[in-house]
């Protein structure tokens, strides 16, 4: 019977032919890229053709390190990877880890040996990383005086902080002379007082961009005391600049971005805090006036003078209750005394002579009360209402009172 094989199974063999074959397992094409679609995922799809035919590429997000350059349709380049199939299409494509512009591949594979070299050395270590200041008062920047670079790092950090002083070296970024003067640029502004320094210019072909892939930049990059941002090119260039410098920008925007703090977020910060703590400093000012308030009036309660007050205050009222009754003692007495008064006028003797009444007393002032206490020729004494009678007594006649009658005896 003749042996009948599932598609897997196909598709296994294939891939296993194309595994055990060394060639395809390293190799280098070159082509012309078309369909080139860069994924959310971070994968970049695209194809290699020339005259003789198509090969499907792709490069996963992992590998993006080993494109130095914004990949686009029509570009001549050469990719380095691996053929193997896709056991679930069964069709093979390639696996690209590093792709080049063809015509630049000697300057790539120069500036991975020296990445290789300088990494080995430990220059582009995590350790010796210096720490972005967050706020900077003076920003140096080494780039070319003209260009987007230089305006766009400018724009961006005054409209974050209009009170920001940049100190621009401007240096050769492109040809002849350049890593000399962006390494002069550096030493400079590091001798200045300023806080930061942004080293970059902007995009370019790897040619371009070769002064800051040059071994004397990165070790004065890694040299230098302030801290440097290094903004070469756009997001998807990379330059040993880069691993040697303190921190990657993608561009030179956001670089301006990383080294100058925004203004009005501080001051609205400063603001929210000034807020939060003056609402804090109320809430415990009020709370210890209400515990101060609470022990004046605890303090009030209990204090000697506070007991000495009241007293004070109880000794005044009972003297006003002593002195009241006192007057109302005075008034019952000086009214009881009127009625006495009155009682005893009526009784009085001027009363009497007043009313037609007279005393009569002896020579010696005694008063005389019967006919039998004086005798014929004695002197008698009469006194009435204005004065007193001198008067002898010439005669007497006895009469007899009985229950307000009169009898002559």
């Amino acid at each position: 019977m003749k042996n009948t094989y599932s598609v897997g199974q196909v598709n296994r063999y294939i891939k296993n032919m194309f595994t055990q074959d060394y060639l395809l397992q390293k190799i280098y094409v070159k082509g012309e890229v078309s369909n080139c679609k860069y994924h959310t995922s971070g994968h970049i799809y695209f194809s290699l053709k020339d005259e003789t035919g198509t090969l499907n590429c792709v490069m996963f997000a992992g590998h993006r390190r080993g494109l130095a350059f914004a990949m686009k349709n029509g570009d001549k380049v050469i990719v380095g990877g691996s053929v193997d199939v896709y056991e679930r299409d069964g069709r093979y494509q390639m696996y690209a880890k590093e792709i080049t512009l063809e015509g630049a591949g000697t300057l790539y594979e120069r500036y991975l040996a020296l990445k290789q070299e300088l990494e080995d050395m430990g220059m582009f270590a995590q350790e010796y990383k210096q720490p972005i200041p967050r706020f900077i008062r003076r920003l140096g920047v080494v780039t070319a005086p003209t260009g987007a670079a230089v305006q766009d790092i400018r724009n961006i950090s005054y409209r974050r902080n209009p009170y920001l002083q940049i100190i621009l070296y401007p240096a050769l970024v492109q040809g002849a002379g350049a890593a000399e003067s962006i390494v002069k640029g550096i030493q400079m502004l590091d001798k200045t007082d300023v806080d930061v320094i942004i080293v970059g210019r902007g995009g370019g072909s790897i040619e371009d961009l070769w002064a800051f892939n040059e071994e004397i930049v990165a070790r004065a990059i890694f040299e230098c005391s302030t801290p440097i941002i290094s903004a070469v090119g756009h997001e998807t260039d990379f330059t040993i600049a880069d691993f040697a410098a303190d921190l990657r920008a993608p561009t030179p925007s956001a670089a301006a971005e990383l080294a100058v703090d925004d203004y009005r977020s501080v001051i609205e910060a400063v603001s929210i805090y000034r807020q939060r703590l003056y609402r804090a400093m109320s809430g415990k000012t009020d709370l210890y006036r209400s515990r101060l308030e609470h022990f004046q009036t605890k303090f009030a309660y209990l204090s000697p003078e506070n007991r000495l007050r009241e007293q004070r205050q109880r000794l005044a009222d009972l003297e006003n209750a002593v002195q009241n009754g006192m007057n109302r003692k005075l008034q019952d007495e000086r009214h009881r005394l009127s009625v006495y008064l009155e009682r005893f006028a009526g009784l009085s003797p001027l009363k009497k002579l007043n009313q037609g009444y007279s005393y009569v007393a002896d020579k010696y002032k005694k008063t005389l009360t019967s006919v039998e206490q004086v005798q014929n020729g004695d002197t008698i004494y009469i006194s009435v209402t204005d004065g007193t009678i001198e008067a002898d007594v010439t005669g007497t006649v006895k009469e007899e009172r009985i229950y307000g009658e009169e009898r002559k005896l």
